[in-house]
């Protein structure tokens, strides 16, 4: 609980605003209010309404949608609904990703609802990719619209996840 809560903080508080159809001030809104909803199932419902109504959505505005979704599972009681809400999550991520391939935001945001995912259900076949893309930003510098408090997030919670090589902890490390 404690960690979800820190990854999802890390995450949301320094996402860059390119291609996002929404406001600076909406999307500083939604940061803070994506935090709160950790708690808060009420507040995720609220905002994947919001965001799944957005016409047009760009990749990030998708990955915050699964982002969301992986959220309604952590608040649902029922197995069947919390399993179904990962399912979902995931394919939206995919979706989020098919639309923006590069953005490291976005890898993140699946690596991070996959590694918190218990893997005896299955759903954490990207973790490996997904490790791989995002190191491959790190060794390019190339962090998109990502500001300099995501790279270091980031690159902590990539180390911290023990699922890095020595070498890639090794690039990792130069961005903290």
């Amino acid at each position: 609980m404690v960690k979800l809560r820190i990854l999802l903080f890390i995450l949301f508080s320094g996402i860059g605003l390119a291609q996002a159809q929404l406001s600076p001030k909406e999307i500083t809104l939604l940061k803070a209010n994506m935090v709160k909803a950790i708690e808060s199932s009420k507040l995720t419902d609220s905002l994947f309404k919001s965001l799944d109504k957005l016409p047009n959505k760009t990749a990030l505005i998708t990955g915050y949608t699964g982002t969301l979704q992986a959220l309604k599972a952590k608040h649902s009681w029922n197995p069947y609904n919390k399993i179904k809400f990962v399912s979902r999550s995931l394919k939206t991520m995919q979706k989020a990703i098919d639309m923006d391939k590069e953005n490291m935001e976005i890898r993140f945001m699946r690596f991070s609802i996959e590694f918190y995912t218990p893997s005896f259900l299955g759903f954490s076949k990207d973790l490996a990719t997904d490790k791989k893309e995002i190191v491959k930003h790190y060794q390019n510098e190339n962090f998109g619209m990502a500001d300099r408090e995501l790279v270091r997030n980031v690159a902590k919670f990539m180390i911290d996840s023990k699922r890095c090589t020595a070498a890639e902890i090794n690039v990792l490390k130069k961005h903290l």
